[in-house]
């Protein structure tokens, strides 16, 4: 092994783009040799160009060159080299001998053990994404067709009128307000998606996104079935039933699914869909994945995207097109399950059924197993440039570059 000092630009460039890191040699225009390298401390990562490119202050760097220097002072020893100096033969026979042997070193061996690289295992998995995401559609398909069931059995407003409701009795109703839901709602989609489409490992927080909306979605599946609400206001135009009209109630299924069931499309006329809100639910989920996987030097991205979410669950409210119950039981399920998921996957051993482990009893468990059984530890908030403007870049002869905005395990 070569001493790292000696090491050329392109051989600390190779080390570094092994470990996922070559950010760093791109900021020094890769003129980083084994000498620079070494030097590197914590205040270099507090100036330019190195403070724009590690939102951890350089510490996955630095710890992984401490290693480095314990594997080459090891590999040194092996060599014959003791604390930089090469013992020859008559530097040990001018030593005083104890026991036979020089400075009285035993014969006997010891073995350090090499500090392994700190790697997350974090395999990709997308077929398991796949699955999850066809789990999301199949939930999706399912609620809309439970709507249809269910908007045929609604009560007509003027045989039993809406159920008295506090926030309503306070707040008079505000038109425009579920059109400003709607719109809230499609900004902190489209925004979650680009984040997503940008992150490292979208394969794993994909799969997580889609098996827990889905589930969401399922559990509004069985709580709309078993209790219909009678519609909220007298404001609510349903559409009519269709008695049995199996070939009219399909064409008004797949008119929802393609309007993405928002009423601002023109789509969503139908009644009974009320415990629990929807629109809620993707509000608080998509908040809650921007914050949770966003760069914490953004601070403030997530802090636009509650605001977002915040403003979108009261103009649901004030529209008075859900029951104030709806909203509270939507933003309840919604938060715990993200939570009870994150921290089942964040921990290994609530991975491994067992009798202290009380959440192993959940009936999704042995899905979430199948989908988390790869994934060590915390998955980093990494990002970079997806394949395709990666393969871009390439084409027209520019390097891609990207950093590392935030590793946070």
């Amino acid at each position: 092994m070569m001493e790292v000092g000696k090491w050329s630009s392109k051989e600390v460039l190779a080390w570094l783009t092994e470990h996922g890191m070559q950010e760093y040699s791109d900021a020094f225009h890769n003129q980083l040799n084994g000498h620079d390298l070494l030097k590197l401390s914590q205040q270099d990562f507090q100036r330019l160009p190195l403070s724009h490119i590690a939102s951890d202050n350089g510490q996955q760097l630095l710890e992984k060159i401490e290693t480095l220097k314990i594997e080459h002072h090891i590999e040194a020893h092996k060599n014959g080299h003791a604390n930089g100096h090469l013992c020859t033969g008559n530097d040990i026979n001018n030593k005083t001998k104890r026991n036979g042997l020089a400075n009285g070193f035993r014969k006997e061996m010891v073995q350090i053990p090499m500090p392994e690289l700190e790697r997350l295992q974090t395999p990709l998995e997308w077929w398991k994404t796949g699955v999850a995401f066809l789990y999301a559609v199949f939930c999706f398909l399912l609620t809309t067709v439970m709507i249809s069931v269910v908007h045929e059995r609604v009560p007509p407003k003027e045989e039993q009128p809406p159920l008295p409701d506090k926030f309503f009795d306070y707040f008079n109703r505000v038109e425009w307000a579920f059109s400003i839901c709607e719109i809230n709602g499609m900004i902190l989609v489209g925004l979650w998606l680009v984040q997503w489409v940008l992150m490292k490992y979208r394969s794993i927080v994909g799969r997580r996104f889609f098996f827990i909306v889905g589930t969401l979605y399922l559990y509004r599946c069985i709580t709309m079935y078993v209790t219909t609400l009678p519609v909220p206001g007298m404001h609510f135009n349903c559409s009519p039933k269709l008695f049995g009209d199996v070939e009219a109630q399909i064409r008004r299924i797949m008119k929802m699914i393609a309007g993405g069931g928002l009423s601002i499309t023109g789509a969503h006329t139908m009644c009974g869909d009320y415990l629990y809100s929807g629109h809620t639910v993707m509000l608080t989920l998509t908040y809650l994945f921007i914050k949770e996987y966003s760069p914490k030097r953004f601070w403030w991205y997530p802090w636009i995207c509650w605001t977002l979410s915040i403003v979108g669950i009261l103009c649901i409210l004030l529209a008075h097109d859900h029951y104030t119950v709806d909203v509270l039981v939507a933003y309840y399920i919604t938060s715990r399950l993200f939570w009870w998921y994150h921290t089942m996957a964040n921990q290994q051993v609530l991975k491994e059924p067992s009798q202290k482990n009380f959440l192993s009893r959940v009936w999704w468990y042995r899905f979430f197993r199948f989908l988390e059984s790869n994934v060590q530890g915390i998955v980093p908030r990494s990002y970079q440039l997806p394949f395709l403007c990666s393969s871009i870049s390439q084409f027209f002869g520019r390097q891609v570059k990207y950093s590392r905005l935030v590793n946070d395990t």
